[in-house]
This record gives C-alpha cells, structure tokens and sequence, in this order.
C-alpha cells in the first residue's frame, strides 16, 4: 500500500505550519486561511483546521538505515519520547527501527526505518531522507469487522497483530495501524486513542482507493 495522500485536521494550524516548515523542513504546495498542503517524499500531507479534532498517529518513511542519523538531527529540534530509555525502538520483527515525537496539535509522529525501503548514502541526515507517509492510526469500535471491510474491498491483509484490539493492515511500503479505542493505546506514550477523522489516498495492486473515516464510519472506494 503505498500512501499518496493524507489528508487530517489540526486545532492550531499556524503553530503546525511552522512545525512542519520550519522544525522539519517540509516544502509546502498550496496554502490557503484554513488548509495547508505539504510534500513530504513520495506523499502529501493535507492539515485542515478544525478545532473539534482529535491527535492521531502518524508515521512518516525515512531512508534506510540512517535512524541514528536522524535522532542525532531531531534531537536539535524536538523533545524524543521514549520507551523507557529507548530513543531509537527495534521493532526486529518489521526490520524496522523507529523514533518518536510530538508535533504541534501533540500528535504522535513517528520516523520509521525499514532495512530495505529507501536505501540511499550514508551522508548526513536532512528532511531529504523524509521519504513519504508510512502510516496513519485507526481507532475504531470494532476491529474486526473494520478490517473485514478494508480487507474486502482493498484486498489489504493483515501485516501483524490480531482482529480484537490490534490490527495492523497493509504492508511494509504503507499501513493502517488499526485499534479498539477502547481497549488500546498508542505507543510508546500511552496517550488515549481517539476516534480521529482523516482522509486517505493510497496505491495497492496497480488501483488507487480513497477511504474516509468521519470519526465513526470508515468509507473506502475503488476510484476509475
């Protein structure tokens, strides 16, 4: 599943447009009062105000292997959030290492290095190394039959976990990390899932779809 879009809602846009010009060096696309449109390596990342939001999870790709790099150039600018001492978490299963942090609405953002996606040089990192969206948060009532629905009109499987309270759906390449909001919070912070609205734009199997979810009810489309 590779994401080409993501499109969520911010309370505060202007302290988010900053975050992410000026603390991650994002290049922004469009800007209008109330919309911010950022490219982000192979994605764009859509901010909407709107003040009844609610945080998300989201994680953005970076080039392989350079997540030490990387914690050396967030460090200048964001405060980590640890698993207890942990800066950089080994998720060896995933062959995947990732870092964490907050942005400006305290959404959980996540840098996420996979061994064998976007291998590039061993230079310094810079925002060049932000490859694209890896993966947004789903909280949902009901884990199952969501993933029942997605699985049946995507084809997406499950990546890892199980159809109760932890179900992640997709791959390596793009991810919906699904949760009962109720039961499940997100790591490594242990902040309180929330029931967060976006729209998604991705590419499986040579077919772009588009899925809506309004905090309550997910809608998900084969587009022409």
């Amino acid at each position: 599943m590779k994401i080409k879009n993501l499109h969520i809602y911010s309370k505060n846009l202007s302290a988010q447009t900053a975050f992410y010009k000026e603390v991650l060096g994002f290049s922004i696309v469009e800007k209008s009062t109330n919309k911010i449109i950022f490219k982000i390596g192979n994605s764009t990342l859509i901010l909407q105000e709107n003040k009844n939001f609610k945080p998300y999870h989201i994680a953005f790709h970076i080039s392989a292997q350079k997540e030490k790099q990387a914690l050396k150039w967030l460090k200048k600018r964001v405060e980590i959030l640890k698993n207890k001492e942990e800066e950089i978490i080994d998720f060896s299963n995933w062959e995947a290492k990732s870092i964490y942090f907050y942005d400006e609405d305290k959404n959980i953002i996540e840098f996420i290095s996979r061994k064998y996606l976007f291998p590039t040089s061993s230079l310094k990192f810079t925002s060049v190394d932000v490859c694209g969206i890896a993966e947004i948060g789903l909280a949902v009532n009901n884990v199952k039959s969501t993933f029942k629905y997605i699985k049946n009109t995507s084809n997406l499987e499950q990546y890892f976990g199980d159809e109760e309270k932890f179900c992640v759906i997709g791959n390596d390449e793009g991810l919906l990390i699904t949760v009962d909001k109720n039961k499940k919070t997100w790591f490594p912070t242990k902040d309180r899932s929330r029931n967060a609205a976006f729209g998604l734009r991705f590419i499986h199997e040579n077919q772009t779809f588009q899925l809506d979810y309004n905090g309550s009810k997910i809608h998900l489309e084969k587009l022409l």
